[in-house]
């Protein structure tokens, strides 16, 4: 329910009371100071129960004060803005620094058809505290309305208060100006539009500009064809929490950009940072578009959003995490690299010796740009488009055969085909990160992968989503990798495997280069191996010297043909010994089968110069071939 407010006309000339400390008596409550609209009216509120409480404003009898600068109103075009009176904005600094956080006692002595109310206002629980009316008049920042009672305006000109000095008086001129300090001037908030909006009076210049709070987004009030206001869950709540903490109080503020004539900023208390509370108490969330520019840590409003979301409070009431229904084992947990899938999946084994598909959270690898102009040539993605190459290359040479930690963030439901889509499986998101490097936040700041943007409802993105978004910035300002203006690296690979022609071509430089370097790019069995030779640019299937493996089960005409014992068995264990390794290999000696136009009979050793046959003998995977004779 939208907090009452009384609005009244506190500037009435014709408005006369019978002395300042008289009128009829009333009751005396007290309550919580809240604002100060001009010299001579405030308003109050009580303690909060249930809810914000409802707001009363005060005007002080037998006084008046300047009034107060007002804008013209947009609804009426012939009215002008007005200036302050003299001493208008001094008298009313005067009300905010002497009540501002304070409980007074107040005195309704009149109150008007209309419900206005006039009284005397008493700092503290009771009337033995100051009189506000009787400070100001001593003050020379109110005039009495009564002619009779001149005691304390005689007073104040007596010790020349502000208002009877014999100078020209000072007239303030609130004017609206774009500008970002480098350090954060002091200012008063003198107006909150809802918890995350605010209106500040910049010292000492007194510039009047709206603030919103950088990184977060409190409920609003939607305003209706009517012109009615529709407060959003928790709206009132949060508006009162920013008010009962930051309204006409002293504070700086950190203005940090200025998008689309929006200034962003941060509002610093001696108490602590508002954008933080009003995340920590469910208030608010973190939104992406102005969290790139808050200045005092993202991590600290993430954390402070994941608080509230775990606890449930408030906005997070009917939150359910993405990774609820996975126990902490498979939430967290150390995995051994496996197989690069491009250049944001990965295979990787368990301790369990399950193995895992994991996917990289929140980033995109790269993709190829329009459709795909010779469609006569087979595509192949690792080569084909821009970077990819790279990336899966970055990743193969960082974590092939490494443990890393695995911190899964959200599960991907599976979705089903479409007109222009493909169906996708079930895809387990994650943040994967060795020696303390978040391999998702390495790829994009090296311009090998992009930021996936989300809707702000949408929770499933990764935990480091903000020095993602950070990194992706370094990369575009740096123009590395996909963001460079260089013409992108093109990778002519052969694949000299199954035509007749290229592997005759290629077979002259294999057979004098001898011993040389290469990448295991795919298993077919135990002892069938496809490599990537980037000397020689060509992929060329290989069969290791002397051995062979059981069969799998394949394809054939009639059926298929049942897998010989252990096939799979030794495919798993060249896989885990050899796949996107790098490999040396020695030519021995070379056939021709007309199925295969060239398979090459050879010797292959791992980094750790390990002959691979003879690993495979002593782990009975294999059995000695026909070749090996002729190898002896």
């Amino acid at each position: 329910m939208k907090p009452a407010q009384i609005v009244l006309n506190f500037n009435n000339d014709n408005f006369c009371l019978c002395c300042l400390r008289g009128g009829r008596s009333g009751e005396f409550p007290f309550s919580l100071y809240f604002c100060v609209l001009s010299g001579c009216a405030i308003i109050v509120r009580g303690q909060p129960r249930g809810g914000p409480p409802p707001e009363r404003q005060i005007n002080l009898s037998n006084i008046r004060a300047g009034a107060m600068a007002r804008r013209a109103a947009q609804s009426q075009p012939d009215t002008k803005d007005t200036p302050d009176e003299p001493w208008a904005f001094q008298a009313r600094e005067f009300l905010r620094k002497k009540l501002i956080g304070k409980e007074v006692c107040f005195n309704v002595e009149i109150k008007t058809a209309l419900g206005r109310e006039y009284g005397m206002v008493y700092l503290g629980k009771d009337t033995t505290g100051e009189n506000i009316a009787e400070s100001l008049v001593n003050e020379g920042l109110a005039t009495v309305r009564r002619e009779g009672i001149r005691g304390n305006k005689q007073l104040a000109k007596g010790v020349l208060g502000f208002k009877w000095l014999v100078i020209p008086c000072t007239r303030f001129t609130l004017t609206l100006l774009y500008f970002v300090f480098s350090f954060p001037p002091p200012a008063i908030i003198e107006h909150v539009r809802d918890g995350s909006v605010v209106r500040a009076l910049l010292l000492p210049d007194y510039y009047l500009v709206t603030v919103m709070l950088s990184g977060i987004k409190c409920p609003t009030f939607k305003r209706e064809a009517d012109g009615t206001e529709t407060p959003e869950p928790f709206a009132a709540e949060a508006k009162f929490f920013t008010e009962s903490r930051l309204l006409q109080r002293d504070v700086q503020i950190i203005l940090e950009s200025c998008p689309n004539q929006v200034i962003l900023g941060t509002i610093l208390h001696p108490n602590g940072n508002i954008t933080e509370l009003l995340l920590k108490e469910g208030f608010a969330r973190c939104v992406d578009w102005s969290m790139a520019v808050y200045t005092q840590g993202a991590e600290k409003l993430r954390a402070a959003e994941r608080s509230a979301k775990e606890r449930k409070v408030r906005i997070w009431k009917d939150y359910v995490a993405p990774t609820a229904n996975l126990d902490q084992k498979d939430r967290q947990f150390v995995a051994k690299v496996m197989q690069v899938v491009n250049a944001d999946a990965m295979v990787v084994k368990l301790n369990s010796g399950e193995y895992k598909t994991i996917h990289l959270s929140s980033i995109r690898p790269p993709r190829i740009e329009g459709e795909n102009k010779d469609k006569d040539k087979r595509f192949r993605p690792l080569y084909d488009i821009p970077y990819m190459f790279e990336a899966r290359e970055f990743m193969r040479k960082k974590l092939i055969g490494k443990k890393v930690n695995v911190t899964v963030d959200y599960i991907r439901a599976a979705t089903g085909a479409g007109e222009s889509t493909p169906a996708f499986p079930e895809r387990t998101c994650a943040t994967v990160t060795i020696g303390g490097i978040n391999i998702a936040e390495a790829l994009v700041s090296k311009g090998l992968a992009t930021v996936i943007r989300y809707r702000q409802d949408d929770d499933q993105r990764s935990s480091h989503y903000d020095e993602l978004l950070a990194a992706e910035a370094r990369a575009i300002k740096n123009g590395k990798g996909l963001h460079s203006k260089k013409e992108v690296p093109i990778h002519r690979v052969a694949d000299i495997s199954g035509e007749t022609q290229k592997a005759k071509q290629f077979l002259p430089f294999l057979q004098r280069a001898g011993r040389s370097e290469a990448v295991v790019e795919y298993v077919f069995s135990g002892s069938r191996l496809k490599l990537y030779m980037p000397k020689e640019t060509c992929l060329i299937t290989f069969l290791l010297a002397g051995i062979e493996c059981p069969r799998g089960s394949r394809n054939v005409p009639g059926g298929m043909q049942v897998a010989e014992p252990f096939s799979d068995e030794a495919m798993l264990f060249t896989k885990e010994l050899v796949l996107q390794r790098e490999v040396s290999n020695h030519m021995t000696f070379w056939l021709w089968l007309p199925c295969f136009p060239l398979i090459l009979l050879f010797f292959l050793q791992n980094s750790e110069d390990q002959n691979v046959t003879c690993i495979l003998l002593s782990r009975q995977t294999c059995y000695q071939g026909r070749a090996a004779d002729e190898l002896m």
